[in-house]
């Protein structure tokens, strides 16, 4: 029976190839490229000087394959794929950073204000080069925060890179040890600014982000709000339905808030506002950095192309990829990029690495140097801890902090969002 089933598959095979030429000549060419992996193996278990391990080689290979794709598809050993599935939102043991990918290394996104990270002096922008002596270059993000991670009162070493104020001049390397605790993310903060503005600064996009942010703007519209400021910056994203479910709260009309698109036509799919909106009056300015991704990005290009609200700030860090998960036979996984998200005017957010194209471009752009910036980062830990006393925030000079202070003169300014109304 099972030769009888190899040559019916090679006939069908054979059959398929004379009617289809082109099917036949790409797996041609995919078969000449196998036979090269092939090969390698071959002469490395023939030729090289100690014994090999065919697991560690085959697994090389799956890593080297995914690498020449992008930053966030990955290979996931066995360790890191049940890692992921286990992982849960909540209270753990860790320094309190937020991390993506940026030239093949974990960059700092955001320390969370109060965290063992934030008191090191760990900024946004920074990369983290070594844990523990070891290179974190290539290491997938699952990998670093496993690392990051432990027992609260636990140290961990790490060395930082620390891009110059010149850029003619080397990156600023540092060693640290910071110890562990136990961190309890505040995702939502908020505060009523000059002239009944509200402010209100979404950290990411996970966990109850959108039942706290709806607090505060609720608690912000009982005092008489008579405009909005949200500020993502330092945002690394999080939860798509986050950033879907913040837009329906401003968009109504059935608006397209977000697409994607992939090679499958089965990756399409339209996210889409109600037919009403609770908030769909209120003037809003949104403020974005370099370092805002993700579903941050999803939103502020939804209210962007809906003329709903001002983005101020710089050009958005360009990351918008739909990954799966895919399981392995051997208890690994594939985690692989399948689409990408678009804004509704057809703009695909995610940065292409060969043109540096992508991220959401601010309406008004603001640039701030990166000493002022790190000044008014240090700053908004008094949105954090209001109750502080003066002399116990960093004893640092204070600067103005340009793009809330642009976002307020526009809100101010009523007149300007006369065009910018729900359903116009």
């Amino acid at each position: 029976m099972k030769k009888r089933s190899f040559w019916l598959t090679f006939a069908f095979c054979a059959i398929l190839g004379l009617a289809f030429p082109k099917i036949n000549a790409a797996a041609d060419n995919t078969y000449q490229q196998l036979r090269i992996l092939v090969d390698m193996i071959e002469l490395i278990s023939k030729n090289y000087a100690d014994e090999v391990e065919y697991k560690k080689l085959i697994r090389g290979a799956a890593r080297g394959m995914v690498d020449e794709l992008d930053e966030f598809s990955q290979y996931m050993d066995e360790d890191v794929y049940e890692r992921v599935k286990s992982e849960t939102e909540g209270e753990f043991g860790g320094i309190g950073i937020r991390l993506d990918v940026k030239d093949g290394w974990p960059t700092v996104i955001t320390p969370m204000p109060g965290t063992p990270a934030y008191k090191a002096g760990i900024y946004p922008g920074d990369k983290i080069i070594k844990i523990e002596g070891q290179s974190t270059k290539d290491m997938i993000v699952d990998d670093v925060v496993k690392r990051l991670r432990g027992k609260p009162g636990t140290k961990v070493k790490l060395t930082i890179a620390r891009e110059p104020q010149n850029k003619d001049e080397d990156w600023i390397q540092k060693d640290l040890e910071v110890a562990r605790d136990t961190i309890k993310p505040e995702v939502v903060k908020y505060k009523m600014l000059e002239d009944s503005l509200a402010y209100i600064r979404i950290a990411d996009f996970s966990g109850h982000m959108l039942e706290d942010f709806s607090s505060a703007l609720k608690n912000a519209v009982s005092q008489k709000a008579q405009g909005l400021i949200i500020d993502l910056r330092y945002n690394p994203g999080g939860l798509l339905m986050g950033s879907v479910d913040l837009a329906k709260m401003f968009l109504g009309g059935e608006k397209l808030i977000v697409y994607t698109k992939g090679k499958k036509d089965s990756n399409y799919q339209e996210f889409r506002a109600d037919k009403t909106a609770e908030y769909e009056n209120l003037p809003i300015v949104v403020l974005i950095n370099r370092y805002s991704a993700s579903a941050s990005e999803i939103f502020a290009g939804a209210m962007q192309d809906n003329k709903r609200a001002v983005i101020i700030g710089e050009n958005s860090f360009g990351k918008a990829s739909v990954q799966q998960i895919m399981p392995l036979s051997d208890g690994s996984a594939l985690r692989l990029t399948i689409a990408h998200y678009y804004t509704p005017g057809g703009k695909m957010i995610h940065r292409d690495p060969k043109t540096g194209k992508g991220g959401i471009k601010p309406d008004l752009e603001v640039k701030i140097p990166k000493e002022d910036e790190i000044k008014i980062f240090e700053g908004m830990e008094e949105i954090y801890y209001p109750d502080k006393k003066e002399d116990s925030v960093k004893d640092k000079k204070k600067v103005k902090d340009e793009c809330l202070q642009r976002a307020l003169e526009i809100l101010k300014a009523r007149d300007a969002f006369a065009g910018l109304r729900a359903g116009k």
